[in-house]
């Protein structure tokens, strides 16, 4: 259970947050904190880690949250002086996952405890890497020809073309692989004939620069999806099937599922008539009721949907809480997970769902009453997970 008992002993942990002090995150969890009686985390702005590096206190337990949403730290960490544009995301990665490897290192050196593992930031912040560990771990994901580590990597729009003919991929989502909240994401169709038709945010400008929008827009010609996936490619890309989804009021449904500690605590119905169900793009809050109803007049478990998530973000042991894209198929029968997101806790207002043990609790009361229940902590010790390291799961900026 995460029902919380206020922390009266010595042994109450301490909390410090790598964060933007300005962020929503920042301050919901800094109340979830305050909540149950501890004291405000200690902030450490992002601008200055990624200036002067971390340093912790001996006990202190630190949460890394998303680097998002702030224009300075994002010209620090991708070099765009245009918050709106697509483009930079390599770069991005890069340089995210040398400062929250830094941050571990000193953690680890200065005897705190993190929230989250650089190693599993480094994967869940790699589309390629992360649908990778899934299929492995045998979570249902879609078919990709560009999961795990050994797949190709994508140079531009003819490999794309030919590694979707490869794969009997009439029907794809071309994802940035290091992208997030659907920046630069296509989803693309093909009617078998030679004729594609690209339905994405994406703005491609006559300069060929691209730009994140507010608006769905389609392209219809082949030289235009060969300029936009061809000035997507050199960030990296990750290609893989356009799962039919289940709808709800005529609109396609996902769920995001939080969970936390190893267990599902929280989820949202999400509803587009569009491929992407991102609130910004369009898409509504459903009907988790309905959902439920739905899955059980299929002939399945609400419970068996819960379990696909809880085995996604098991892959992940040493990071507290994960939020699961949960893809239910035509029919409600069947799910397969979209993504797994590092920063995917953002639901304000939402409590925990009946039987999670998070009843009452939004997402970050929920994190917070893991740890002091002493059920959510990951300790790094100098190495830094299974999955290895190598060298932004934010809100991007959009044009109007």
């Amino acid at each position: 259970m995460l029902t919380v008992a206020r922390p009266d002993t010595a042994a109450r942990p301490r909390f410090a947050v790598v964060g933007n002090p300005e962020n929503r995150r920042v301050t919901l969890f800094a109340a979830a904190v305050r909540a149950v009686g501890l004291p405000a985390p200690r902030l450490l702005a992002w601008r200055e880690v990624l200036r002067t590096g971390a340093g912790f206190a001996p006990g202190e337990t630190v949460r890394i949250d998303s680097p998002g949403e702030n224009d300075e730290v994002e010209r620090l960490l991708r070099g765009a002086t245009d918050p709106t544009r697509v483009e930079g995301t390599a770069r991005w990665y890069a340089r995210f996952t040398a400062a929250v490897r830094e941050i571990g290192a000193a953690a680890a050196a200065d005897g705190a405890t993190l929230l989250d593992d650089p190693a599993e930031l480094a994967v869940l912040f790699d589309k390629r890497r992360c649908h990778g560990v899934l299929r492995a771990a045998g979570v249902p994901v879609p078919a990709s020809p560009t999961s795990g580590p050994a797949a190709p990597s994508v140079d531009g729009w003819a490999q794309a073309r030919s590694l979707l003919r490869e794969a009997g991929l009439r029907r794809a989502f071309l994802k940035p692989a290091h992208g997030s909240s659907a920046s630069g994401v296509v989803a693309l169709e093909s009617d078998g004939r030679g004729r594609f038709r690209a339905t994405t945010s994406v703005e491609l400008a006559a300069d060929g620069a691209l730009f994140n929008s507010l608006r769905v827009r389609r392209y219809d010609t082949e030289p235009q999806i060969a300029a936009l996936v061809d000035a997507l490619a050199p960030d990296g890309l990750h290609i893989e099937r356009w799962i039919p989804k289940a709808a709800q009021h005529g609109r396609a449904a996902d769920l995001r599922v939080v969970v936390v500690g190893g267990r599902a605590t929280h989820a949202v119905v999400r509803t587009s008539r569009s491929p992407m169900t991102n609130l910004h793009l369009g898409g509504a809050r459903g009907d988790l009721g309905a959902v439920r109803a739905a899955i059980e007049a299929a002939g399945g478990r609400w419970s068996d949907a819960l379990a696909v998530c809880e085995a996604a973000a098991a892959c992940f042991p040493r990071t507290l809480c994960v939020g699961v894209d949960l893809l239910p198929t035509v029919g409600w029968r069947r799910f397969v997970v979209g993504e797994v997101n590092a920063f995917g806790d953002l639901l304000p207002r939402l409590t925990g769902l009946p039987g999670s043990g998070a009843e009452g609790l939004d997402t970050y009361g929920a994190q917070v009453a893991a740890v002091v229940n002493g059920s959510g902590t990951v300790n790094v010790t100098g190495e830094y997970g299974k999955y290895g390291m190598t060298g932004k799961n934010g809100t991007h900026r959009v044009r109007p």
